[in-house]
Parts: C-alpha cells; structure tokens; sequence
C-alpha cells in the first residue's frame, strides 16, 4: 500500500481531523513537517504523485492538475461530482 502525503495549508484541519482518524487511511497518512515544507518542495511532490485529488477552489491544486495533465500524468482528480446514478466522475 501507498503512503497518502497530505499537502495543506492549515485552513481546513477538521477535514484533516477526519481522514487521520479513518480506520483504513488514518494510519497511511504522512504530513510534511511545516519545517520541511516549501512550495517547490510540494508542487514536485504533487506533479509527480501517483494519483493527486486536489481541491477545485484552489489555483494551487489548478496548477497541480494542469501540469500533471501536460506531462500526461493520469489519476487527476480535482473537478468530481456524482451522476444521477450516484456514481463519482471528472466534470
């Protein structure tokens, strides 16, 4: 199983609450010491990753999804809504 790096800006730690106390998740969740964190340090992270689910209110996450998708990465998830079938798709 892969490690989950978790890239934040601190604004919504209640969500960052609830994925580190899931059961299955919680303990695959690595967060970058803030010491260790530069915004080069995280776009490389995230361009390169194996799947990036980014935050659609974010141009950080914008530029993330567009780089990955200009470097023909796949696994981007950062515009999502559910069907009328309740099934996840890209939007």
């Amino acid at each position: 199983l892969y490690p989950i790096v978790v890239i934040t800006d601190g604004q919504n730690l209640s969500m960052l609450q609830r994925l580190l106390n899931d059961k299955e998740i919680g303990p695959r969740i690595h967060i970058p010491p803030e010491d260790a964190s530069w915004v080069g340090g995280d776009l490389t992270l995230a361009i390169m990753s194996n799947v990036f689910i980014g935050n659609p209110a974010s141009s950080f996450s914008g530029f993330i999804a567009k780089s990955r998708l200009a470097l023909g990465f796949g696994h981007n998830y950062l515009f999502r809504a559910k069907d009328e079938n309740g099934e996840w798709r890209t939007v």
